[in-house]
């Protein structure tokens, strides 16, 4: 009963951090999305296959990086020129709205309509902490198993689009793309669903196609680099 009390004191005031996080990427006009994964399911590597379209049809954009240890992801990104911030978590096991808050001024200095949280790895723990953002994004990789929504209903329920990568390993491995895809379906019929490979490309347009629209539609028009 106790463990319940604390559990839920702690996720009300992380609740109440997160909606003064988003309140205040609101005024700034920051589209904030929380990427989501057990470790290893390609979130940095798709953001650096993101950066480029990304760069084209927003102009700018920033990440934050989370993880326990090491500032590895974080090295990858800034070579891109892309502002980035780490946050490491030490022994917790994903981010909290308290993170994004003591990282929040840096994050509005950086004039971006565009926030990328690339979250710890972890199928568990983030789907309970809200951070501030507009969309949380879960990676399922072909090297995982297909009846991963099945097992960790609360990550895809709170997501609102789901990205199947590392699809060129689906006929070498026991995955099941459409299997995966109907899981993920029977736990959240609203999840917008994108089949992408960092190897070969696929879907990699498309989803970020959709992510900028999406961008666009709450934030209004921004200038490109173009």
């Amino acid at each position: 009963m106790h463990d319940i009390l604390i559990e839920e004191k702690i996720l009300s005031e992380n609740d109440a951090i997160a909606e003064a996080n988003r309140h205040a990427f609101n005024e700034k006009g920051v589209f904030v999305i929380n990427m989501v994964s057990s470790p290893g399911a390609g979130k940095t590597t798709l953001i650096e296959k993101m950066t480029p379209v990304l760069l084209d049809k927003l102009g700018r954009f920033a990440v934050i990086e989370g993880d326990l240890e090491g500032d590895l992801d974080a090295v990858r990104i800034a070579k891109y020129g892309v502002p980035v911030k780490q946050i490491t978590t030490g022994k917790a096991c994903h981010l909290d709205a308290h993170n994004i808050a003591h990282v929040l001024s840096w994050t509005l200095d950086q004039d971006a309509r565009l926030l990328i949280i690339e979250n710890v790895g972890n199928m568990v723990c983030p789907a309970e902490y809200d951070l501030g953002e507009d969309m949380m994004v879960t990676i399922l990789s072909a090297a995982e198993g297909d009846d991963k929504p099945l097992k960790y209903p609360a990550i895809f329920n709170a997501s609102s689009a789901l990205i199947i990568s590392k699809t060129d390993l689906a006929p070498h491995t026991d995955f099941n793309i459409s299997t995966a895809r109907t899981n993920a379906l029977s736990i959240n019929p609203e999840l917008q669903i994108f089949e992408t490979s960092c190897r070969n490309g696929e879907g990699i347009k498309e989803w970020c196609k959709y992510l900028c629209s999406r961008v666009l539609a709450l934030r209004g028009p921004v200038k490109t680099n173009r």
